[in-house]
């Protein structure tokens, strides 16, 4: 996957290697089309599906590390 670092937009990007291809949900579609709706496209394109797969993946690994802020006591 390439690095935040990397400035060249996605379409000039090279395709990773070994990544597993992953369709958005159904949910994740009806976001993009209101993402794409919003912005005054008709349809969602690249950027925006990347963002929703962005969004949930952001999603899975917070769950996964279980991190939660911990809240500090004052007595």
């Amino acid at each position: 996957m390439p690095t935040r670092t990397d400035s060249r937009p996605p379409w000039k990007r090279r395709n990773p290697a070994k990544t597993k291809k992953k369709t958005l949900s159904a949910r994740q579609k009806h976001e993009a089309r209101a993402r794409a709706h919003a912005a005054g496209r008709r349809y969602p394109n690249l950027v925006d599906n990347m963002a929703m797969a962005r969004k949930s993946a952001k999603k899975k690994r917070a769950k996964k590390s279980g991190s939660r802020k911990k809240t500090i006591r004052r007595t």
